[in-house]
């Protein structure tokens, strides 16, 4: 079925919907929601890293260094869970794994005297999230095959878990209000949503105990390898990946710089969290519909977060905080959507894993160019992100050529 950004996939969005669509949809939301107080405790606690590593006494690199190393293991271990979930297919006891480590190092940020135990335990959120990430995906692409569209199951669940990334920095946000500072309790107070996490994680293990038998079509256990735009959007994903900088690095400028309160840091992750939510729904949807195409002008828009976070004052820094938002959210969604249509069925976990790996690696490369070219000046950091977004937009132009020119969608 070949892509036509200018026209809709009758095989998407509109074709009749089979039976067991209602549970599919039923299963996106359920694990939406426990995405969403996943999302709550550990986007609330990644709000407020930056600036308590630098509480703690840590500089700007070490800032950059840590959260970079994290997102290299949080992705780069993708690649492990992934090919173990497709040769074992025990996608649920490699995803609770996750979940457990994840939920369960959070709130121990309370108990962190420095700023290497603090880094130990981000560091462990990041492996936790990188163990249950490929295998949850395979299984919502196969409930996303039934009901409406790849987009649409990733974007819905996207939304939900972005909500979750939106309430848990103003929760956090709300208690350095009332108690100064006191981000021990901040990181305490998220205990309650990473149990309730666990607690729905349970449910759908119970409920959805073979998620892939939500998918009518049967996986192909003789496929071939990857599809050559696989490896040519991975190669675009990375210099996004590259030239997006980590957020404790901009919240780390904002406290540096008196751009923004303390206080205020939560504030404007929520506001990042909400832009990347809802973008991520419609632009989701958006996908099913005009195909791959629609990254090329968001690239080039969302590009304009750098300069916007790191050069200006408190509106423009609102407005990068929420055009990164919006980059982060839109290829959230939009890359397991496309890729669940590059690969086999039975290699998607694998994909996703080599996928993300991929982009791990860049963005922890990235990480550490933006940390030192920071301390040199901030107007090397953003000319270095603004490059880097914008060298990636031949490679997605080639493959909506690709997709044009043969029937991978």
């Amino acid at each position: 079925m070949a892509v036509d950004d200018a026209k809709p996939r009758p095989t998407d969005a509109r074709r009749p919907r089979p039976p067991r669509a209602g549970s599919a949809l039923r299963f996106v939301i359920l694990v939406g929601v426990m995405s969403l107080f996943a999302d709550f405790t550990y986007e609330g606690a990644r709000s407020v890293t930056g600036p308590y590593l630098a509480v703690l006494g840590a500089s700007a690199f070490v800032v950059s260094a840590v959260t970079g190393f994290g997102e290299l293991l949080g992705y780069g271990l993708r690649l492990v869970s992934g090919r173990l979930s497709d040769r074992t297919r025990e996608f649920w006891p490699i995803t609770i794994f996750g979940y457990v480590l994840q939920m369960s190092v959070v709130p121990l940020l309370a108990i962190a005297g420095s700023w290497q135990i603090a880094a130990l335990f981000i560091i462990l959120e990041r492996v936790g999230k990188a163990t249950r990430n490929p295998p949850r995906d395979a299984m919502l692409a196969h409930a996303g095959h039934e009901v409406g569209g790849y987009g649409w199951a990733f974007g819905l669940h996207e939304a939900l878990d972005q909500a979750g990334a939106l309430i848990g920095p103003l929760v956090v946000a709300a208690v350095l209000a009332a108690r100064t500072a006191d981000y021990k309790l901040a990181f305490a107070v998220l205990a309650i949503p990473a149990s309730i996490t666990l607690v729905i994680l349970a449910i759908a293990r119970l409920t959805y105990p073979r998620p892939e038998d939500l998918e009518a079509r049967q996986a192909d256990l003789h496929s071939e390898g990857m599809a050559r735009m696989f490896w040519v959007y991975l190669v675009a994903a990375a210099l996004v990946a590259a030239g997006f900088a980590d957020f404790p690095l901009i919240a780390y400028r904002f406290y540096q710089s008196g751009t923004v309160t303390g206080a205020s840091v939560p504030i404007f992750y929520a506001v990042a969290m909400a832009v990347s939510g809802a973008g991520s729904l419609a632009f989701g949807k958006l996908f099913d519909r005009r195909g791959i195409g629609i990254l090329v002008p968001l690239t080039i828009v969302c590009a304009l977060y750098a300069p916007l976070v790191f050069l200006g004052g408190f509106v423009p820094a609102l407005v990068g905080a929420s055009l990164w938002g919006l980059g982060m959210g839109v290829h959230e969604s939009i890359v397991p959507a496309a890729v669940a249509h590059m690969v086999p069925a039975d290699r998607r976990a694998s994909a996703y894993g080599l996928f993300t790996a991929g982009y791990g690696i860049a963005w922890f490369a990235g990480s550490l160019a933006l940390g030192a070219l920071y301390t040199l000046s901030a107007g090397a950091a953003v000319t270095f992100a603004i490059i880097a977004e914008l060298a990636a937009v031949p490679f997605l132009v080639r493959v909506r050529r690709q997709f044009r020119d043969r029937s991978a969608l």
